[in-house]
């Protein structure tokens, strides 16, 4: 096969709010190939996405992602990965590159393992998809009194586990961030994991992180998400030198493998967590699994936003039954959660897995996502190099 078509599509909200939450908009990606198609997703804005893909090449480093990947070859996950190392060469210089691809390399697995009739867990070579636990991927409130209703709201639902992050955390005082922490062990009860995400808000600041750490530990947190900056290596080797009890996590922030590795090796994390939206695909997410796989690390997905990220997201971990942890989009926007026709179910014992059906086993709502389509034209020197295409199956 060769690769015919790759479209964007942008789509949003009526109104985008400065919550931080990614499932306000969405860039879906469409891959056409030998009379089969695939989906994906980018984690990232999408207007400069979709620049990537088609702007003007300004040097031979620095070409469009196009450039590698219409008229490529697809017939084996080894041309995905060619496909990438073009990409990674010859856009070196356009730094929304790896955005981009993310969401086109999905595509590419999910339609090749349509034409192979094959799960895409089953082309990395897992034997079986495990089931993984998911946590209910939450805000912290604004108040300790909201964030215990929506911790007891998550349990009602059937989840043993969940996830708060950003909200008031880091901009306030040690006590109040302290009560925020026992709110949401409060409501998801003594039993269940609480997890914590700051969102990089202490930057470099390992004295402002550490002085939290006695409130989370009171409150039994499994871990504390990201509270530096994606780089930040040593910031995180030093927090978790003094974090026993609370393991430290992140990678979310990962652009490339070498991030996610250094970030195991250097910061000295317990859970390193990986978006497929930003990291350049399912391909290599599936590598940085393998080497937490031998670090002793455990891999976490990372996905706040629609089910076809997720699917794409649990591929790469699939068929590792000691990682058993995994992020779910609990209360998205209704933009993100008309994505998919087949949302994946949790299982009567709260797990889930990824599906079994070729591909990435998920059907885009089409019809559901018209509402929501931004119409978009890119013009350079009079010429259009990118319009909105028309949204079907």
């Amino acid at each position: 096969m060769r690769i015919e078509a790759v479209d964007f599509f942008y789509l949003s909200m009526p109104e985008v709010t400065t919550d931080a939450d990614g499932s306000q908009d969405a860039l879906l990606v469409r891959v056409a190939a030998g009379g089969h198609v695939g989906w994906g997703e980018c984690e990232a804005a999408p207007l400069p996405s979709i620049a990537a893909f088609v702007c003007p090449m300004s040097h031979g480093a620095c070409r469009p992602v196009a450039a590698s990947v219409l008229g490529a070859r697809l017939d084996r996950p080894e041309d995905i990965a060619a496909i990438s190392a073009r990409v990674a060469h010859d856009s070196m210089d356009l730094l929304q590159a790896a955005h981009t691809l993310s969401g086109i390399e999905m595509a590419l697995w999910d339609l090749l393992g349509r034409h192979r009739d094959q799960p895409v867990w089953q082309m990395l070579g897992y034997r079986r998809s495990e089931p993984k636990l998911p946590y209910a991927s939450l805000l912290f409130a604004d108040t300790a009194q909201e964030t215990l209703e929506r911790a007891r709201k998550a349990r009602a639902a059937g989840f043993l586990a969940a996830k708060f992050g950003w909200g008031p955390i880091g901009t306030g005082s040690v006590a109040q961030d302290a009560d925020q922490f026992a709110a949401a062990r409060e409501g998801m009860g003594a039993d269940a994991h609480v997890m914590v995400d700051v969102g990089q808000i202490f930057g470099e600041d390992v004295e402002a992180a550490a002085a939290r750490l006695p409130a989370l530990a009171a409150a039994k947190a499994y871990w504390l998400e990201e509270p530096f900056s994606g780089h930040a290596y040593e910031a995180y080797a030093a927090l978790a030198a003094r974090s026993p009890d609370v393991g430290i996590a992140g990678g979310e922030a990962a652009h490339n493998v070498a991030m996610a590795r250094h970030l195991m090796d250097y910061g000295k994390v317990r859970f390193v967590q990986i978006d497929c939206g930003r990291i350049g695909g399912i391909g290599p997410a599936h590598e940085v699994a393998q080497l937490a796989v031998a670090r002793g690390v455990t891999y976490v997905n990372h996905t706040f936003t629609t089910h076809l990220a997720l699917s794409a997201s649990l591929q790469p971990y699939a068929g590792l039954a000691a990682h058993e942890i995994c992020e779910y989009p609990a209360d998205p926007r209704p933009l993100a959660a008309a994505v998919a026709a087949n949302p994946l179910p949790r299982a009567a014992d709260g797990t889930i897995r990824a599906p079994e059906a070729p591909g990435l086993g998920i059907d885009v709502n089409t019809a559901a996502l018209a509402p929501y389509l931004v119409d978009v034209e890119i013009r350079v020197g009079g010429r259009s190099l990118y319009a909105t295409p028309a949204l079907t199956a």
